[in-house]
């Protein structure tokens, strides 16, 4: 599977992946609006992108009582608007803080890797965030592939 793989060591702090992000999520240049972020270590003149790992736990998918994050093509756990209710759960149980709530549509919004070419991987020109295949621990991952299948079941009929 491909991930986001985030490199602290290469990032520079030029803020190309939030703009990118931004733009890719909502067609304007709006970093407030990125899921993805880059935290400043202050006193070391050092910086790290963060975002969704699209981890295999999915917190974020099984807290939903909705039903409303669910495996996208791309494999990324993705906020369903239409479902979503804009309970927070999700925002409450991701222990990365990568989950975000927007007032204005009043729904969860998270990465969903840009349908697998995520903006922030081709904007950042030091490769500290790069799209690679890897391989991903997982432990209730499969419990998370399964409420998909479940949800989506339960729409069809």
């Amino acid at each position: 599977m491909k991930v986001l793989a985030l490199h602290p060591d290469k990032c520079t702090g030029c803020l190309r992946c939030e703009l990118a992000c931004s733009y890719m999520q909502t067609g304007q240049f709006q970093p407030s609006k990125s899921v993805i972020r880059v935290s400043p270590f202050e006193g070391y003149t050092s910086y790290a992108p963060y975002t969704c790992t699209q981890c295999a736990e999915g917190w974020c998918m099984t807290a939903c009582p909705v039903g409303a994050i669910q495996i996208n093509a791309a494999g990324a756990k993705d906020v369903v608007d239409d479902t979503c209710v804009g309970c927070k759960l999700c925002t409450i149980a991701c222990p990365y803080g990568t989950m975000f709530y927007d007032g204005d549509t009043q729904k969860a919004y998270k990465c969903n890797l840009c349908g697998g070419a995520p903006a922030c991987a081709a904007a950042c020109p030091t490769e500290a965030i790069t799209f690679e295949e890897a391989e991903t621990a997982d432990w209730i991952g499969d419990f998370a592939a399964e409420r998909t299948v479940r949800v989506l079941g339960m729409e069809a009929r």
